[in-house]
């Protein structure tokens, strides 16, 4: 008996080679119908046995196309039309509320990789050879549904060997949007900066793409030659401008020194090392260790940035990525890429280029020529550009596999996954009831049983409570003039149990790749009901949320000038009218000064419409139990440079107990004075000051040296400390990395945000744990007024005093660098693990959440979660979005839903 289904299939499944697979499957059971794009994703008419529907959706579920993120299938019976063949119809230009998810940008697949190579193809050496499975998708698409006329590829008409490709549906270039050749497609062009202004400050201002001559590639010889210059160019040591899938990439040859200090002179780069592209997983290894999963990732079609351990013996150009351990290493993304690593290798006999993102220090990618003239102008030598444009400035994603050699999967495992980086979609989406992470394909399955375990709610009545959090242990009495010293369980165990590894993809920034990112909710609100989370001002992301779905934007990144802020508006304009959602309500972040918040608020008053704001570490932590569907209490350890406290200080040091709802202080790092406020963040020898005064330390013979050298800075930064004149004070354990940075000498004059801790923790080498007890961090009873609330006075205050004092004791003693570095790393471990297992006690609590800033520094992370789970406790970690400030947006968006109103 013949019968008729509706299928609709939501997820990423547009601009992935969904309907030719569809249309396939069609004939292979026999089914009569129709596909189609619609704007909430694929719509399907299928007609045939009931044996073979049954077939043809579980193949669907089952065997999707390597890009295609199948979310959820629905399916009705409907009225039988009697159709006589399966074909794939025109997209569906009708509204919708619902939305489908936007493929990412996808890295050349090996098919065209090796038809770019094949001089008998006709697309041999295209710059811009894609098919269904590879090439622009996000970075091109003008709104939904995603189809050519959709695309900025719309002003390139195919031309009749191209358009036979894209209506065939069994050709691999079947409504492959941006497909495309020499006669039909876009090409490179290029434009030599005169010599007398290329190494000028910056471009004339009347150099415009109008008037400037560009070469174009049209033909493959013209394109030969352009790559011929460009590569003439960059062997001699010269740097040329690269427009690639989201931005222009500045290029220079990785081994040239001085082209290395020619590039961060002009590109006001001073200390930050810089990323290179290779040209094959053989030559990244030849100069790093790259471990079978930092291999997956590296050859992932998001093609990210990848954080790779320098091997020993090689050595590496100055200014590469100077007295860090680990280089940041990609393979080559577009065919543009390909051919240009190829030309290079074949003339200079090296195989690695400088690739770092088109713009000036702070200031947003470049995307346009106008731009990149106006902004690289005198940067870069000269420029490879092209005629199709750029509809988001997206950056590259960088990455970091973490590796938990002790861990012990069967019991209690991290809560991490490599999904998303391992296969280059666009996430990995865990419905509820279902595992906290899942990777999307069977065959991975395997991978993601050993490195996810399911968090078991604790035995806890507040567990069944979200809207609060367990009631605090006795307050200490108020006034105590000596803080009493908290009984301590007995400190976790360094031995571990018969090796085990795990390992977890760390997204650093989250771009290119993988944007837009959709994030399954567990609870949900009204469907014409949409918020937007705006984010934190540092690393910015904006969430947009519409019922269970929440679409967390690409790293924009510092919304601190006049430049990227406009970047973070253009972007939230985007969302909203990419996805056809206009916000009913706002997340924010309690800062006062945040830009994003300041607009939240403006937007507040200005329409009426509900506003959130969130203590910025409840959102950390909640970024973390969104992820995974925890909505039980956790203990929630939130480290980083800054955030606003709930009594006005800045927090950076935080141990919460927290639910998606609510939280509770539990500790808190003992709070250091900051003389210069944001000054002592650009100058650490002012916050190690502060941290010297509020430890009593100034007298230590070590510490006299340090305020002698600082000379009147010395007296500025006393005086107002005693006057209390701009002179917050923070628990940030952040603050704490810059000032032990500082007193050490690894860093007193940074020339980025993060430096002293990166510098610092390199400076360890690769020396194990060394449990000091000189360094021992104390945990004494908090005080508490009247007045105090939950939230902002916490039951224990970590002192890290002892920590210090031993550190200026092992450098007046002569103690090697490396051994002070890892002794106080060490300290840091210890104390979290002993708070953690205090919490577990008082409160019944097994899982513990880890976010924030400083759990980018591998050594920390990687053994903290060993610590904890041999102290049997399951550990929970961002896993799809980065532990920085680019998962605050979603942990808003967390945090507002349950405390909805509106």
């Amino acid at each position: 008996m013949i019968e008729a289904q509706r299928v609709k299939v939501t997820g990423v499944v547009q601009g992935v080679g969904f309907r030719p697979f569809i249309y396939r499957l069609a004939h292979t059971y026999q089914l009569t119908g129709w596909v189609l794009n619609a704007i909430d994703g694929v719509t399907i008419h299928c007609e045939g046995s009931a044996e073979h529907l049954d077939a043809f959706v579980l193949a669907i579920a089952n065997e999707a196309p390597p890009a295609a993120l199948v979310q959820h299938i629905t399916i009705e019976p409907c009225e039988l039309q009697h159709f006589t063949s399966f074909e794939i119809r025109h997209s569906d230009k009708e509204d919708a509320r619902e939305t489908t998810l936007v493929s990412p940008d996808l890295a050349t697949c090996d098919d065209c990789t090796r038809e770019l190579f094949d001089p008998m193809n006709r697309r041999y050496r295209y710059p811009f050879i894609n098919c269904t499975n590879c090439g622009p998708r996000y970075t091109i698409i003008e709104k939904l549904p995603y189809d050519r006329p959709n695309t900025s590829m719309k002003v390139f008409p195919l031309c009749d060997a191209c358009e036979y490709e894209y209506e065939n549906p069994l050709d691999r270039r079947f409504h492959a949007q941006p497909n495309a050749c020499f006669e039909c497609g876009p090409h490179i062009s290029w434009y030599e900066v005169p010599r007398a202004t290329s190494a000028s400050s910056s471009a004339d201002e009347s150099t415009t793409s109008a008037s400037v001559s560009w070469s174009w590639g049209t033909t493959r010889e013209e394109s030969d030659a352009i790559l011929a210059r460009a590569v003439q160019l960059l062997a001699a040591g010269g740097i040329v401008a690269i427009k690639g899938l989201g931005g222009f990439h500045l290029a220079v040859d990785a081994s040239n020194a001085r082209a290395l200090a020619t590039l961060r002179a002009r590109k006001h780069r001073k200390g930050k090392a810089f990323a290179v592209m290779m040209p094959s997983l053989e030559s990244v290894q030849r100069v790093c260790d790259v471990s079978v999963e930092e291999a997956k990732v590296l050859l992932s079609p998001a093609r990210p940035i990848v954080l790779l351990k320098k091997k020993p013996h090689v050595q590496f150009a100055q200014g590469l990525a100077d007295a860090l351990p680990e280089l940041g290493v990609m393979l080559p993304q577009t065919p543009l890429h390909h051919l240009l690593l190829h030309d290079f290798c074949a003339v200079s006999g090296r195989d690695m280029l400088v690739m770092t993102s088109g713009n000036v220090h702070n200031n947003p990618l470049v995307i346009t020529d106008e731009e990149a003239l106006r902004e690289l102008g005198g940067i870069a030598d000269a420029f490879v550009s092209n005629n199709r444009d750029i509809r988001v400035r997206i950056d590259d994603s960088v990455v970091r596999v973490l590796s938990f050699t002790h861990v012990k999967p069967s019991e209690c495992a991290p809560t991490v996954t490599a999904s998303a980086a391992s296969t280059g979609s666009a996430a990995s989406i865990a419905d509820e009831g279902e595992e906290a992470a899942s990777l999307p394909n069977a065959e991975e399955e395997t991978a993601s049983r050993a490195s996810t375990a399911p968090v078991s709610e604790p035995a806890t009545a507040n567990a069944t409570a979200p809207a609060s959090v367990s009631a605090k242990p006795e307050p200490a009495i108020a006034n105590a003039t000596a803080p009493a010293p908290v009984p301590e369980p007995e400190p976790a165990q360094s031995a571990y149990s018969p090796a085990q590894t795990t390992t977890a993809v760390q997204f650093i920034r989250r771009a290119r790749g993988y944007a837009p990112l959709p994030l399954s909710l567990k609870h949900e609100h009204h469907a014409n009901e949409t918020l937007l989370a705006l984010g934190a001002e540092q690393k910015n992301t904006i969430t947009l949320v519409s019922g269970t779905r929440a679409f967390v934007s690409q790293h924009i990144g510092d919304v601190e000038n006049a430049a990227t802020y406009d970047s973070w508006l253009a972007a939230s304009s985007r969302y909203e009218q990419l996805f056809f959602m206009h916000p009913t309500a706002f997340a924010c972040d309690k800062h006062p000064e945040y830009l994003p918040s300041k607009w939240a608020r403006d937007e507040h008053r200005a329409s009426q419409l509900p506003l959130v704001e969130v203590q910025h570490h409840h959102a950390h932590i909640a970024s973390v139990l969104g992820e995974h569907n925890i909505t039980h209490a956790v203990c929630g350890i939130a480290y980083d440079g800054t955030g606003y406290g709930t009594d006005g200080r800045i927090w950076g040091g935080e141990i919460l107990v927290a639910t998606q709802q609510a939280f509770e202080r539990f500790a808190n790092f003992a709070y250091v004075p900051l003389p210069g406020g944001a000054k002592a963040i650009r100058e650490p020898l002012r916050c190690a000051y502060g941290v010297l005064w509020a430890f009593d330390l100034l007298e230590h013979p070590a510490a006299k040296r340090i305020v002698q050298a600082m000379g009147a800075q010395s007296r500025i930064c006393a005086e107002m400390i005693e006057k209390d004149i701009n002179c917050p004070y923070t628990s940030s354990v952040g603050r704490l990395f810059d000032a032990a940075a500082a007193i050490t000498g690894v860093c007193c004059h940074p020339s980025y945000e993060g430096e002293p801790a990166i510098l610092f923790d390199a400076a360890r080498g690769t020396l194990e744990p060394d449990f000091d007890k000189r360094y021992r961090m104390e945990v004494v009873k908090n005080t508490a007024s009247a007045q105090a609330t939950a939230q902002d006075t916490s039951v224990v205050v970590i002192d890290a005093a002892p920590a210090f004092r031993a550190l200026l004791d092992d450098m007046e003693a002569g103690v090697e660098l490396s051994v002070i570095a890892t002794r106080f790393h060490t300290a840091l471990l210890e104390v979290s693990v002993l708070i953690a297992r205090m919490v577990a006690n008082v409160y019944q609590l097994s899982t513990v959440a880890l976010s924030g800033g400083v759990f980018m520094n591998r050594f920390l992370v990687e053994y903290l979660v060993e610590y904890l789970n041999n102290a049997g406790l399951t550990v929970a970690l961002n896993a799809n979005l980065p532990p920085n400030d680019g998962c605050i947006s979603f942990g808003q968006t967390v945090v507002a839903l349950r405390k909805q109103k509106w």
